[in-house]
């Protein structure tokens, strides 16, 4: 079973309420207002800041393209 992709529809970013990206490869729900990158493990999304990793710029902008 791999992530609920429907999930992208109600679940916001802890911090600024916004949308996430989702990055099957990375396992990772992506705010890119914040810059955070929250892990997906065992296919449930660990939505809580502190265990989110900090994305640098050029991880951001690849996301724009």
């Amino acid at each position: 079973m791999s992530f609920d992709k429907k999930l992208l529809e109600v679940i916001a970013c802890p911090v600024c309420k916004g949308k996430l990206i989702y990055l099957p490869e990375q396992h990772e729900l992506v705010c890119a207002f914040d810059r955070l990158a929250y892990p997906i493990r065992e296919n449930i999304p660990v939505m809580i800041e502190s265990e989110a990793r900090e994305m640098t710029s050029t991880e951001v902008e690849e996301l724009k393209k």
